[in-house]
């Protein structure tokens, strides 16, 4: 496929310049963050406390890395925290119900990949906008969770795999997930997105699809995969949060859709789509894991953990658009030197 399609300027320096000076500084906010962290408690850069950050993160990496391509390409997806809830009751029904685990997390997976075909049909094929029918599904699957499980708990899965959730690997800070898991499935995002045809072809959906669909690629068969991939991901979430936790509990993940959106918009996407990175939104994941595990190290309460995510909300819709304004006069004014 051309990286260039009819209707959309080729030529995206300025908008690469943009993501890259907006990745560095997220690399400085990290470290400010972590310095932070450091004069906050001394126990903050032991092996014990960065693993427990980096296991508390896990989650909300796997949404976002599906939510990233959505956003990109203009959607949003903001059912991901209930198909983790779902993912996390069906797990339990499916293993107290004496099915094997090996069938059971594929079984877990299937239901996520149909929960996502379910919202990219609606938005799709019924031309609904995404941001209603996510709200309304949202309900839908957490509803569904609470049927299944009501308000009890499964517990005692088998050890291997809740070790696998829960341990680090060799000694390190790093957890088994991430080797596994969440570092292999960030690379082969930053490939799709950044790297492949499909990923120029996201962002240039979520820049104008009107000419995309005249360039003649199907975009509502495009935008229900990322639709499918999202909830793949979401489902994967729930199982890794399951057995980390070692408990299926139709609250799983309540809540948690407001993170994920928030990491991904204040790692550079743009809510309008056709500008953002997977790096960037790591980073960001990076920060705002930092921030909750240094400011809980303090002992903050929940409720100012909930204003710092709101702020770092909405700084990371008017800091983007702050910088673009900026810049944007900076070139005028020189035009008009100019003239």
């Amino acid at each position: 496929m051309s990286s260039a399609l009819p209707g959309i300027k080729s030529d995206k320096p300025g908008k690469r310049r943009f993501s890259l000076s907006w990745d560095r500084m997220l690399v400085l906010m990290l470290a400010l963050s972590l310095i932070f962290g450091h004069a906050l408690s001394p126990a903050f850069l032991s092996n014990d406390n960065l693993g427990n950050l980096l296991a508390g993160i896990s989650e909300y990496a796997l949404m976002a890395l599906g939510l990233t391509l959505l956003v990109v390409a203009a959607e949003i997806d903001l059912s991901v925290a209930s198909i983790l809830g779902m993912a996390s009751g069906l797990l339990g029904v499916l293993w107290q119900a004496g099915v094997p685990m090996p069938l059971t997390l594929l079984l877990v997976m299937l239901m996520g990949i149909a929960a996502g075909a379910f919202n990219g049909l609606l938005v799709t094929r019924l031309r609904l906008p995404s941001l209603a029918v996510t709200i309304g599904t949202m309900a839908l699957f957490r509803g569904i969770t609470y049927i299944m499980l009501g308000d009890q708990a499964v517990a005692s899965f088998p050890q291997a795999y809740t070790e696998f959730a829960m341990n680090n690997w060799d000694g390190t800070f790093l957890p088994l997930t991430y080797v596994f898991l969440i570092i292999p499935l960030a690379l082969a995002f930053i490939l799709l997105l950044h790297h492949s045809g499909f990923g120029r072809m996201v962002y240039a959906i979520g820049a104008n699809h009107t000419a995309v669909e005249f360039s003649g690629i199907n975009v509502a068969r495009s935008k229900f995969w990322l639709f499918v991939l999202s909830g793949a991901m979401s489902a994967l979430a729930g199982i890794v949060y399951t057995l980390r936790f070692s408990s299926a509990r139709a609250d799983n993940g309540m809540g948690f859709e407001l993170s994920v959106v928030a990491a991904v918009l204040f790692g550079g996407v743009s809510i309008f789509g056709g500008r953002g990175s997977v790096t960037g939104v790591l980073l960001a994941l990076l920060i705002m894991g930092v921030l909750n595990n240094a400011l809980t190290l303090y002992d903050v309460s929940n409720e100012i953990l909930t204003i710092v995510t709101g702020l770092l909300l909405l700084s990371s819709v008017l800091l983007p658009n702050l910088i673009s304004r900026w810049k944007e006069s900076r070139r005028k004014t020189a035009a008009a030197v100019i003239t």
